[in-house]
């Protein structure tokens, strides 16, 4: 079940929120949306759940229009959580997941498997305003995927929790993958596109401004990492042709060359200076290609 958006435009009076996006995203993976804030992303989202009309192009999967009928297919978790603060969890959990179409006694066991999944059996019958922003974030989470969604669109799905939560939901965007869900997803954090996603696309203003597999966008970058620890003051390595930037690091330095041939040049001017440590040759990173795509950091 392939989600194909072909030439999406979304304008709002004088703003164009999404400007001609193109995009085939293939079944059973992982696709990662980036882009700082106002690049389009929620609207594209909202446009593809069927909450947004497009103002032009067209939005398929499985070439079929997304809408009430494909709903019970498809799981999502908002950028704006939304659960009822009232409402008992596995109550709020079951109602949900009777609206996307499972029966009751199904949606219960769900919700069972998953409480214990991320060990929070206990919350069963709280109330959702009496559970930390952490918790709340995980019956988000099971209400999003409750229903064994075909297609899951996460927005912001780690924002705000700590690094242990952000590693048990991680396990579980890849446990659902595993299973052949399609999942869509943007997050502020480079690293988490850079271990989960084959694919990606880089939004600035609405529009694509990178666009592919990860692997091909590093290498066509051309440009690579070398990281240098050393007992002696590396400082004259940054006047090497070649060295486009530079950054102290406690243990030594971090450079950017234009090419692996630089590296090769780098290495040999520390010969015979004192002891290296470490000298290590890397991709760029994905933060690296946003600074130089978008003109700014992410954060």
């Amino acid at each position: 079940m392939t989600l194909q958006l072909e030439k999406v435009t979304k304008i709002f009076g004088n703003f164009t929120a999404v400007d001609g996006l193109s995009l085939m995203i293939p079944e059973g993976e992982i696709f990662g949306f980036l882009g700082a804030n106002g690049a389009g992303k929620t609207t594209t989202f909202r446009m593809i759940l069927g909450l947004l009309e497009p103002t032009s192009g067209q939005i398929t999967w499985n070439r079929q229009t997304i809408n009430y009928s494909t709903s019970p297919y498809i799981g999502y978790l908002p950028e704006e959580r939304g659960l009822y603060p009232k409402m008992k969890v596995k109550d709020q959990v079951v109602y949900l997941a009777r609206l996307r179409g499972m029966d009751k006694d199904q949606a219960g066991k769900e919700v069972d498997r998953w409480l214990e999944r991320f060990q929070i059996p206990q919350y069963k019958n709280k109330k959702i305003e009496e559970l930390s922003k952490g918790n709340q974030q995980k019956i988000q989470f099971i209400t999003a995927v409750v229903h064994q969604p075909k297609l899951l669109i996460l927005d912001e799905p780690f924002s705000g929790l700590d690094p242990v939560n952000v590693e048990q939901l991680k396990q579980a965007v890849l446990e659902i993958k595993e299973q052949g869900t399609t999942i869509v997803f943007s997050s502020h954090r480079m690293e988490h596109v850079e271990e989960l996603c084959e694919h990606l696309c880089i939004m600035q203003k609405g529009v694509p401004v990178v666009h592919g597999g990860l692997r091909e966008i590093k290498r066509s970058f051309g440009k690579k990492n070398v990281t240098i620890s050393a007992d002696f003051d590396l400082s004259f390595l940054q006047e090497c042709a070649g060295v486009l930037k530079y950054k102290k690091t406690t243990e030594g330095m971090t450079l950017q060359v234009e090419g692996e041939e630089v590296a090769q040049t780098l290495f040999k001017e520390l010969h015979g200076k004192g002891f290296v440590r470490k000298f290590e040759l890397e991709e760029p990173s994905l933060n690296d290609i946003f600074i130089e795509k978008v003109g700014a950091s992410y954060e």
